[in-house]
């Protein structure tokens, strides 16, 4: 097992990706902690998790990466329970499909709070835990391939017609 005795936090783990990637990592024996804003999904998710693992191996926490004081807890609880954090899997992220010319500024603010703020505060966090456990650690931060191609309803897309 690649992962064994490895402490995985995947944020936006309850569901999706998130949810596959812990699926994987508890089968290569890391324990996994689901991180993510929907209470209901966590617990739905840590339910079947634990049918997949053996002992106490899967960890639910409630995490907003758009609050620090969200962060350092889920860190913290981390730490507490399992002693450190090995893995950090930034999956959270959102993305509100509009055309160029209707995005909103309230959109725009959510997205670049989860995707960029939120995935860089919690890089952080969680970076300052592994420095200071001096054990090292991985950091795998997950991003769209729409940022390096064009489709339509993506940032600067959009057609401008002459009025």
């Amino acid at each position: 097992m690649k992962l064994n005795n490895k402490v995985a936090v995947i944020t936006g783990g309850a569901r999706g990706i998130g949810l596959a990637i812990a699926q994987r990592y508890l089968s290569e024996g890391a324990s996994v902690v689901v991180a993510d804003i929907d209470r209901v999904a966590i617990d739905e998710a840590v339910v079947a998790l634990q049918q997949q693992a053996a002992g106490e191996k899967v960890m639910g926490v409630e995490l907003n990466v758009c609050v620090q004081a969200s962060i350092d807890a889920m860190v913290e609880a981390v730490n507490k329970r399992f002693g450190g954090i090995d893995i950090l899997v930034n999956n959270a992220a959102v993305f509100d499909m509009a055309p160029v010319l209707e995005v909103t500024e309230a959109s725009f603010d959510k997205q670049f709070a989860v995707n960029t703020k939120g995935m860089f505060f919690t890089l952080q966090a969680v970076a300052r835990s592994m420095v200071a456990r001096g054990q090292g650690g991985k950091i795998i931060n997950m991003a769209s391939q729409a940022g390096r191609r064009g489709e339509a309803l993506v940032a600067f897309t959009a057609p401008v017609k002459p009025q």
